[in-house]
């Protein structure tokens, strides 16, 4: 299923503007984003962005509009940030009729239909380009620019048991799904770093038995990328620094590798191991 997700996206990304409407987000307010997991992420590639428990702990910067990314509609943590919060609410999600979309006033579905998979692919790029094009953004060419991204080589399954993704700026939203990704698809350890971070104490804990990729960025960031890249062949580790362009393109690359990875080892990414104990009790431990 998450190999198929994947192969669907450019089709599914081609509906986002028809099903994103003439609906804009108010332009002089403050917006704030936020969700959980993979919509987190989603939700820091669209803008200013709070984990929802955040929000419910009263941390959050000020705002006069939230827009909750939630596939199903139904995680319980953001329906809390959603409840708490007292301006305008949105809803970026695949199920128009869910306790979250009754809990907001305006919704968007981003997708024809909820994915199956547990290991979200083709809902997070949609909720992203939903999220932009409800502040302006075209975003008529991202399905094209995702069909090249399938198109080029794969980064290639490894026998690594551990990984690294770093970058910084609007890359950080790409790392952390990026690794989110390779965590629950293909069990493999892997970690984000903020690029300049890494290269304060980090490198202690890294060797050759790493495989790392960097995200390029721009300007000084692409420079702080490159001083990584040297640090890190210093140390032995086999890195690759990549291209970025746009969030939804960018991490098409990541979910390739996880698949990859996941039939090399035998792995089946749909489920993220909650069909398996001791961690399907682990899910059941919480709500």
């Amino acid at each position: 299923m998450t190999l198929s997700a994947i192969a669907l996206q450019p089709e599914w990304l081609r509906q986002v503007p028809e099903r994103a409407g003439p609906k804009r987000l108010p332009p002089d307010a403050r917006v704030l984003f936020t969700g959980c997991g993979t919509s987190f992420h989603a939700a820091l590639a669209c803008g200013p962005a709070a984990q929802a428990l955040e929000i419910v702990l009263g941390n959050a910067p000020e705002a006069d509009v939230l827009v909750a990314i939630s596939h199903e509609g139904t995680t319980s943590l953001t329906r809390e940030a959603v409840e708490a919060f007292e301006g305008e609410k949105w809803l970026v999600t695949g199920a128009p009729e869910s306790p979250l979309a009754r809990a907001v006033d305006h919704v968007v579905v981003a997708t024809p239909e909820l994915e199956q998979s547990y290991c979200h692919t083709v809902s997070y790029t949609c909720a992203i380009a939903a999220g932009r094009a409800l502040q302006g953004e075209n975003v008529s060419e991202l399905p094209g620019a995702v069909e090249r991204e399938l198109a080029t080589d794969p980064l290639g399954a490894s026998k690594h048991q551990r990984f690294l993704v770093a970058g910084a700026g609007d890359d950080t939203a790409t790392v952390l799904e990026a690794v989110l990704k390779l965590r629950e698809g293909s069990h493999v350890a892997a970690e984000a770093h903020h690029t300049e971070q890494l290269l304060h104490g980090h490198l202690a804990a890294i060797d050759s038995s790493v495989r790392c990729f960097v995200l390029e960025g721009r300007g000084r960031g692409s420079e702080r990328a490159r001083d990584v890249e040297r640090a890190l062949g210093e140390v032995g580790c086999e890195v690759t620094v990549l291209p970025t362009t746009h969030p939804v393109v960018d991490i098409v690359r990541f979910q390739r590798l996880t698949v990859d990875l996941a039939a090399a080892r035998g792995i089946d990414p749909d489920l993220i191991r909650w069909d398996e104990e001791p961690w399907d009790r682990a899910r059941k431990s919480y709500d």
